[in-house]
């Protein structure tokens, strides 16, 4: 019988067989962000710093989001919003030109930028307790915070610019305010030029912020996730795995014709 013979009831108690309950994090408040990040400092080991000191130019080659820590905390006086404070840590490769006409030495350094974003993560009360590894004895549990996850997606940088300028100011970020973990990435010693001259580089980032609370939903079931799929060894013999590999005719032929989008950069299409 389709359900457009099936009466009211009928329907509605089909309906209510194939529902389940899951938890499941629902996503409360998100925001999106673009930050053009200008004249960054860049915190440089001692071998490093020593050849900025004798570099006539630099030029940004890569950066990275290396890692991001991120706190929250309940915004005073409004129910139910969240200040969520986030720190990048940029690795960031500089060229260093020593005179003209040379080729350039690579140079590792550290970005630090930091911003808060509010946003609303309503209100929960309980405690909720969870047993992850059952069967270990009689271990208490901790309860979980009340407060929403922050949850931050980072997308890689955009490299702008980078460039050699006179210090405009004393150092105010320091190795101590660098997490061990970041800092073991550059042999633990890192800091700040203390010359008069220091690089400055300049980011683009795209970043999206979510508070999320797990929550009980109930959602509509169909049947089972079973994989069609099988699972096939991976084969041992290297030349039996080369021969399924398709030959690249793409890369011994360029193709002629434009891709689909492909205009002559000026606003027109060919």
């Amino acid at each position: 019988m389709s359900e457009m013979m099936m009466t009211e009831e009928e329907f509605a108690g089909r309906k209510k067989e194939n529902t389940v309950c899951i938890n499941a994090a629902r996503i409360y408040d998100s925001c999106s962000d673009k930050d053009c990040l200008e004249d960054l400092p860049v915190l440089l080991t001692k071998a490093g710093q020593c050849l900025m000191e004798k570099a006539a130019g630099v030029r940004l080659s890569s950066v990275s989001v290396g890692s991001t820590a991120v706190s929250l905390q309940p915004v005073p006086f409004h129910k139910g919003f969240y200040a969520v404070d986030m720190t990048f840590y940029f690795d960031v490769v500089l060229d260093a030109f020593m005179s003209p006409n040379t080729l350039p030495m690579p140079v590792k350094g550290l970005c630090v930028f930091s911003k808060r974003a509010v946003l609303f993560g309503s209100e929960g009360s309980v405690k909720v307790y969870t047993s992850d590894c059952p069967g270990e004895g009689d271990v208490l549990g901790n309860a979980s915070q009340t407060c929403p996850k922050a949850v931050v997606q980072v997308a890689q940088p955009v490299a702008l610019s980078a460039r050699l300028a006179e210090r405009s100011g004393p150092c105010t970020l320091t190795a101590c305010s660098i997490p061990e973990g970041v800092l073991r990435r550059y042999g633990g010693e890192l800091l700040r030029s203390q010359s008069d001259k220091e690089a400055l580089v300049s980011l683009g980032l795209f970043t999206i912020v979510q508070l999320e609370r797990n929550v009980q939903i109930m959602i509509p079931a169909y049947d089972f996730c079973l994989p069609k799929k099988e699972c096939v060894a991976s084969s041992e013999d290297p030349c039996q795995l080369f021969s399924s590999i398709d030959f690249p005719k793409d890369e011994f032929f360029p193709s002629d014709t434009p891709s689909e989008g492909t205009g002559c950069g000026c606003g027109c299409s060919r």
